[in-house]
């Protein structure tokens, strides 16, 4: 009995240290592979790998870097939980033959933002003439080309994004979760779609299937809101409006109009935030938003606005209008030092320390022009940030090579 006893102890030292160290094995080998593979988008660093006996795998203090970004995503804690020991090691042996139901945790996931999130090669490439109208346009500034980025936020109070996200895959389909502490909360009930993940890659299975998403701001929108209107010296409705309209010329541009409802209710959630909840389906060129036609005279989207319904929200087929833009956007019409009409005024090149974070415009002596907001100045360089892409890329120039230097701004009375 003594000996059995021993032997089942040992046994079970054996199985555990075997388990542990087949799991930490395996484990590395799989993220060694996805960290090759992403090695040409950014630099993933695993941190410290542990397990548990219940089935889950526990990364530590893991980070990725993507390569067109200035600042890291921290990850404090990754769990990934397969229910049993059984199927973690089968799925970290055959991720193709994993089938059961898993989730993923990433705890205390942060990024810090700087005024400038985009590295200066990321668009070069990019022809800016080519862009279509954006749908989400929410100017910040004078200028009406300069919207809402990273510097606004910190202008705003919020330095960095953390939160926790939560992915669960089941055999009814997938359910995503997405909690911040500055920027609100995302919440989304998927069935019928699958995350297939193999050596090969990621395959994402159902796209055509009805997600309900559940959208909360966390009175995010009231100080956007709040603080663009000051900004750009409007009133929050009027601001609103403007917004509004941006909308309306990106989805004119695609050949669709907004219902008024739709455009009301976009409003609405740009003053005053609040909760969301709808249908959105991925897999259609309108995410859900239903187009009436003459055989669909009744469709309309179903989402309520802070748990009451909204009515008569939909979209209508158009033909594709070309992008108008305001002369003023690109010229603004010229007034006198004392008009309190914003307009671009030449300032002194070595005063360009007293307009950091406005607008200004830098020619250079080779002719070059560029247009963004002041970020840093320096003893040598300036650095001027553009809205391209959806981010903020920043743009370091010789001060002496500084032709002519410009701020849009208002007017100073005598």
């Amino acid at each position: 009995m003594k000996r059995l006893l021993s032997f089942l102890v040992v046994f079970s030292l054996l199985a555990f240290a075997g388990y542990k160290a087949g799991v930490w094995w395996l484990a590395d080998q799989r993220l060694a592979e996805v960290r090759t593979e992403l090695s040409r988008l950014g630099v993933l660093e695993r941190g410290q790998i542990s397990s548990a006996l219940d089935g889950r795998l526990l990364l530590k203090e893991a980070s990725w870097l993507d390569f067109r970004l200035t600042q890291p995503l921290t990850m404090g804690l990754v769990e990934l939980d397969a229910h049993s020991p059984i199927d973690l090691v089968t799925g970290l042996a055959n991720p193709g033959a994993a089938t059961g139901d898993w989730t993923l945790v990433i705890e205390r996931a942060s990024m810090i933002l700087e005024p400038t999130m985009f590295r200066n090669w990321v668009t070069e490439d990019v022809d800016e003439s080519t862009a279509g109208n954006p749908l989400i346009a929410l100017s910040c500034a004078p200028d009406p080309r300069q919207h809402l980025g990273s510097g606004d936020l910190k202008r705003m109070g919020i330095d960095s994004i953390s939160g926790d996200f939560k992915l669960t895959q089941s055999r009814d389909g997938l359910a995503v979760e997405l909690h911040t502490s500055a920027v609100g909360s995302l919440e989304l009930n998927w069935p019928g779609a699958r995350l297939n993940v193999s050596r090969t890659g990621i395959d994402l299975t159902g796209l055509e299937q009805t997600a309900e998403a559940t959208l909360r701001d966390g009175g995010l929108m009231r100080r956007i809101s709040a603080y663009c209107s000051r900004e750009t010296a409007l009133t929050v409705n009027e601001w609103s409006v403007t917004a509004a309209k941006a909308l309306a010329r990106g989805l004119e541009a695609r050949g669709y109009q907004a219902s008024g409802q739709l455009v009301a209710l976009y409003r609405q959630w740009l003053t005053e935030g609040g909760e969301l909840q709808f249908n959105a389906n991925f897999g259609s060129d309108t995410f859900g938003v239903p187009v009436r036609t003459q055989e669909r005279p009744q469709a309309a989207w179903q989402v309520t606005y802070n748990g009451a319904q909204v009515p008569d929200v939909y979209l209508t087929r158009m033909q594709p209008k070309a992008p108008e833009v305001a002369p003023e956007a690109y010229e603004p019409v010229t007034h006198p030092e004392t008009s309190s009409h914003a307009q671009w005024f030449e300032e002194p090149v070595e005063n360009a320390d007293a307009w950091q974070g406005q607008t200004v415009r830098v020619t250079l002596s080779n002719g070059k022009s560029v247009e963004g907001r002041l970020v840093s100045v320096g003893e040598r360089e300036l650095e001027v940030a553009r809205m391209i892409a959806g981010g903020e890329v920043a743009y370091p120039m010789l001060i002496r090579a500084v032709a002519r230097f410009e701020v849009w701004r208002r007017g100073r009375a005598n």
